[in-house]
């Protein structure tokens, strides 16, 4: 995955908030790369109403 391309949120792997539940099934365009638990890398998303968060990226697909 690289950076401004369009993902789609498939699933998330911990408990979240109902803010970034509502992110599933989205589609967001990829700003940056964020270092996870010293071991992985996630992407940062934003999304249309201008909010971000990261991912891992077996939570994303790329949209077609």
């Amino acid at each position: 995955m690289e950076i401004g391309q369009k993902v789609k949120v498939l699933r998330l792997r911990d408990r979240v908030s109902s803010d970034l539940a509502n992110k599933l099934g989205k589609v967001g365009t990829i700003k940056d790369y964020k270092m996870t638990d010293g071991s992985g890398v996630g992407v940062v998303v934003q999304f249309e109403d201008n909010s971000n968060t990261w991912f891992f990226e077996d939570e994303l697909k790329l949209a077609e």
